[in-house]
């Protein structure tokens, strides 16, 4: 039995720059999810936060009350160890399509339950979705049984896991309040750990076409999550990369998908790969293989097989054309000259 509060005590606690008890914030958030505490209460207490911050054990509660608002899943049954990995996202970023597969490739299984576009980039699915077939929604024992399988999978997380944080996201867009570091790192954390993975990997942007822009409010996010999956028991960690730049050559859903597929077929933009190989590494260092061979997987086309394995899998045909624009602009340079420059 949760015991019951004030909505109006724990704001004005808040406000004054207090700290909310763990009692207060288990209430808090079933009582938001249940609709018993409205819109505008939130609203004012998410200000709040945003103004006054949260001390590690205010976020770690906040983040596990948002976990038990709803489903977890569990991996446990499947016979190879599972990692995750999440990027705060920026323009260009298509990481995970070549990431996933090649990961996958060592015999880890690798779900990354992923979203649709949020500000001014497209999402991991909106990506996806341009090849002919593909599908999203997966049921639960279809995502079980391709990670047993192939080892990889990229869908739509399902609505049951962290419910709260859907409600409170939708809060934050339209209250001023996104980036506040607490909220941002209990929001991403509670849908991971709520996956239900034993080791993430964090990808954590800073620069002009993140929306961290500073790199050391980008290292205080990244710090924060670290500690959230390490006091949750999850095996985690995070690197801090740039997007003063876009990532690669191609920006917008197929062109993207275009991209990915040349870095699996062993070539790809020199950024886009490096990205891919570091976090590769990254991920399967967590679970036990410090020194796999990530670039001989590109090369040998171990991680496209695992490519086109989950493309067929999700009902998508590898070899479908991706759409065309219906109009094409070449933009030529006026003089001769080396671009030094190209802001994200």
């Amino acid at each position: 039995m949760v015991e019951a509060f004030d909505a109006v005590d724990i704001i004005r606690a808040k406000r004054d720059k207090g700290a909310l008890s763990t009692e207060q914030i288990d209430w808090l958030i079933d009582a938001y999810t249940r609709e018993y505490v409205d819109d505008a209460q939130m609203a004012s207490l998410i200000m709040a936060i945003f103004l006054n911050g949260m001390e590690r054990r205010e976020i770690f509660d906040m983040t596990q009350a948002m976990i038990r608002s709803g489903e977890r899943m569990d991996f446990s049954q499947l016979s190879k160890p599972t990692v995750d990995k999440h990027s705060t996202g920026g323009v260009g970023d298509k990481i995970t399509l070549p990431l996933m597969p090649l990961v996958a490739a060592f015999g880890v299984a690798v779900p990354q339950l992923s979203g649709r576009g949020l500000g001014h980039t497209g999402g991991t699915l909106d990506k996806l979705e341009s090849i002919p077939g593909w599908r999203a929604e997966l049921s639960n024992d279809e995502i079980m049984q391709q990670l047993e399988g192939l080892g990889g999978v990229i869908c739509a997380a399902g609505k049951g896991l962290a419910p709260a944080d859907k409600r409170l996201y939708a809060l934050r867009d339209v209250t001023g309040t996104v980036e506040a570091i607490p909220l941002i790192a209990s929001s991403i954390m509670s849908k991971k750990i709520a996956e239900g993975t034993s080791a993430l990997t964090l990808d954590v942007k800073f620069g002009s076409g993140a929306f961290m822009r500073e790199e050391e409010r980008a290292r205080e996010l990244a710090e924060t999550m670290v500690a959230l999956g390490t006091d949750a028991g999850v095996t985690t960690s995070a690197l801090l990369t740039s997007m003063e730049s876009p990532l690669g050559l191609a920006i917008g859903n197929a062109n993207e998908v275009r991209e990915s597929v040349e870095v699996l077929a062993g070539g790809g933009p020199s950024d886009v790969v490096e990205l891919t190989v570091a976090l590769a590494r990254e991920m399967l260092a967590s679970v036990g293989q410090p020194d796999a061979d990530v670039e001989a997987a590109l090369k040998d086309g171990r991680a496209m097989d695992v490519w086109r394995q989950f493309v067929t899998a999700q009902d998508g045909d590898p070899d479908g054309a991706l759409p065309t624009p219906n109009e094409t602009h070449v933009v030529k340079a006026e003089a001769d000259g080396v671009l030094t420059r190209q802001d994200a």
